[in-house]
């Protein structure tokens, strides 16, 4: 007979810690996460959103006088998510910059 009490056990525990905290727990899909190298980005703007496009850079020979960039995501974002954005990314340099050294 399977032990059905765990799961039961696990689903209490997650709601007694938002009943603590007052905030829900978070779960992660990672079912359909796809990864992607980017070494090219550039971000726009209108009054409604923020876009961030990002792609690669296919010339490696850094004298040549064209690039041919391959965009590859695009993700738009309201301007208070894309503050938000903007905080988590400052806070984690700060954190890798006192790790690593300061980036130039």
């Amino acid at each position: 007979m399977a032990d059905d009490s765990k799961p039961a056990a696990a689903a209490a525990s997650a709601a007694s810690r938002e009943a603590r905290t007052g905030q829900p727990q978070l779960k992660i899909d990672t079912s359909h996460l796809k990864s992607s190298y980017c070494n090219i980005s550039n971000v726009t703007s209108t009054r409604e959103e923020v876009v961030i496009n990002f792609g690669v850079n296919q010339n490696w020979d850094l004298g040549q006088k064209e690039m041919d960039v391959e965009l590859l995501h695009r993700i738009i974002l309201s301007p208070h998510g894309a503050k938000r954005l903007h905080q988590s990314l400052s806070k984690l340099l700060q954190e890798y910059e006192s790790r690593y050294g300061a980036l130039s």
